[in-house]
């Protein structure tokens, strides 16, 4: 029996399909036929792959044991599989012939020839085709981007990562790659549970904040004004009050920034900053206000605030104050090529450095960016929270060590941001230090100590790029032009008017039309995400339909019901964006 029956096949559908992995094994993979000198039958009569240590790496187990509990125990359509490892494709079968048409496998092998041994053995073409099966690169941008695009299966179903046991003993690569995908999980689990709970709130308050936001100026006046410039980065950690009085008398030529959750701490300790910055959309950041013992502290402190953030909140600030548009908004397609449209990611210490960057700062210096904490204390005294005992829960926080090899503790919200940061610091040109304090260690940052910072020019900027770049962030602050749009409710009524009879008469007759049905819904589905301006108020019913097209096996009365809610919320809140858009007496002409 050949045991590279299917390769050929396999790799020139793969090449069809212009699949990047087709490219990658071209580069990397080695001879085929030393590939297949590798793979033997076993002593039970199973096809094996010899090690170089000339053991095989299904002779403690067979593959029918290692792998019985890889399938899904609830079978719900649209769920996904994320496999780390083929070792010859056992696993990878036991998945795809257990699984519903709308399961989607998601496949990462390190090794080349693992991968080449793996597609001689099974012919992959029909699942492939169907959209079920992808092979990635190892490149974590492409793993990335292919985990980002089963949203539905993690909102609508279940992803589950299965590591491929056997594997691991060729290498700590499988290993490594599977650290990578659990990471890659865990960071689109924090982003799409935001998503989908708060996206209706933070789109909603940056309709309600677009009148203000146009009259309080524009940051794209500021691109390019930090260059030369030296940027201290104020968290609250618990080592801020350690380092704040050295930098209060140091402050030389360097622009110091925090968060606006981050004044209160500072306020205490007697070092104000040049500029904060806040993207919560919580109410609890009015606390932080709150907190200040003395409001005047905020009055000559320049706010940039996103969009996004509760009006109340920004009703509070006592002094300038200047918007920020941020991805996942309306300013996401109709404003970016008017205005800075940021990549905020989910920490504001990482919202900090990015739009610093973008504006052309050359040295960062961060300070109190623990990202951890030991003992009870996980923030500075001041900071909201820092007023409560923190007691560790295995089931939430994640005991580390730090440089001095003692005990600290953190949460997946800041290891998402030191990933965040740790993948920005990679890939820019600017340099970056971090005052260390006990905390996480931030790669890529060099560590230094108090002496060590101020033995050199680490404080200084160029110049008086500082000056520069604050009377360029005064001249942000003014009102901008407004766009005009036009409204489209009455347009998106009767469009889902007819759709909706269209689809009522579908039903009347559903076992014979359920293709027609899917058809429609995601006909429907493209028509509400067609308006760019629209479309991020809609994100939950835009996911709903997903959910409805996906992960549903029959339509019927049920599914028509869902449709019709989804359809007058759609409704509801095109309105809304149309009256919120609409020139106030103020700006008309």
């Amino acid at each position: 029996m050949r045991i590279n029956t299917f390769l050929v096949d396999n790799i020139k559908a793969l090449a069809e399909a212009k699949a990047p992995v087709a490219t990658w094994l071209a580069a990397t993979a080695p001879d085929p036929d030393m590939v297949f000198d590798r793979i033997f039958l076993n002593r039970a009569g199973t096809f094996d792959w010899r090690m170089d240590n000339g053991q095989g790496i299904f002779e403690g187990l067979p593959p029918a044991l290692l792998y019985r509990d890889w399938r899904p125990k609830d079978m719900a359509e649209g769920g996904a599989t994320v496999i780390v490892g083929t070792a010859l494709g056992y696993g990878l079968n036991h998945v795809l012939t257990g699984t519903p048409h709308s399961h989607k496998v998601l496949v990462v092998e390190p090794r080349p020839e693992m991968l080449l041994a793996c597609l001689g053995q099974t012919d992959y073409r029909a699942f492939l085709a169907h959209g079920k099966l992808k092979f990635l690169t190892p490149d974590p941008a492409a793993i990335e981007q292919a985990i980002h695009s089963l949203d539905v299966s993690f909102l609508f179903a279940r992803i589950h990562l299965r590591s491929d046991m056997p594997s691991k003993q060729m290498g700590p690569e499988y290993a490594r790659a599977t650290a990578l995908v659990r990471a890659k999980l865990e960071s689109m689990s924090v982003e799409l549970t935001t998503l989908r709970h708060k996206q209706e709130v933070m789109v909603g308050n940056e309709l309600r904040n677009f009148s203000r936001a146009m009259r309080d100026g524009s940051l794209a006046r500021v691109e390019g004004m930090a260059r030369g410039l030296t940027c201290v980065i104020l968290g609250a950690g618990p080592s801020l009050p350690r380092f704040a009085p050295l930098l209060a008398e140091n402050r030389r030529g360097a622009l110091f920034v925090s968060a606006l959750q981050t004044l209160p701490a500072l306020e205490r300790l007697g070092l104000k900053p040049d500029l904060c910055l806040a993207i919560d959309f919580n109410t609890d950041m009015a606390k932080s206000l709150e907190n200040l013992q003395d409001s005047g502290f905020a009055a000559d402190i320049p706010f940039v605030y996103s969009t996004k953030m509760q009006p109340g909140v920004l009703d509070l600030y006592p002094g300038p104050k200047i918007p920020l548009w941020t991805q996942g908004g309306i300013g996401t397609f109709v404003l970016r090529d008017q205005e800075l449209v940021l990549d905020a990611g989910g920490n504001v210490g990482v919202t900090l450095e990015r739009f610093l960057t973008w504006a052309g700062a050359e040295r960062f210096v961060l300070v109190g960016q623990d990202l951890a904490w030991q003992g009870t204390s996980t923030h500075a005294a001041g900071h909201h929270s820092a007023g409560w005992v923190h007691t560790y829960n295995p089931g939430e926080d994640v005991r580390l060590k730090n440089l001095a090899g003692e005990d600290i503790y953190t949460h997946h919200g800041f290891l998402a941001a030191k990933r965040d940061m740790e993948k920005d610091i990679a890939t820019s040109k600017a340099a970056f230090y971090n005052l260390y304090g006990g905390g996480v260690v931030i790669e890529g940052a060099t560590n230094i100590g108090p002496d060590e910072l101020l033995s050199g020019d680490l404080l200084q900027s160029v110049g008086i790029a500082r000056e520069v770049f604050l009377d360029a962030l005064t001249r942000a602050a003014a009102p901008r032009v407004r766009p005009v749009f036009s409204a489209k409710a009455p347009e998106w009524a009767t469009s889902l008017r007819n759709v909706s009879r269209r689809l009522e008469k579908l039903m009347r007759k559903a076992d014979k039309r359920q293709d027609e049905i899917r058809t429609l819904l995601s006909q429907v589905q493209f028509f509400i995400k067609h308006d760019p301006l629209y479309m991020p108020y809609l994100y939950n019913e835009i996911m709903d339909l997903a959910g409805l097209i996906h992960t549903h096996a029959r339509y019927g009365v049920k599914e028509l019901t869902a449709f019709k809610a989804i359809r007058q919320r759609v409704l509801d809140k095109v309105k809304e964006i149309d009256a919120s858009l609409a020139p106030s007496d103020s700006w008309a002409a």
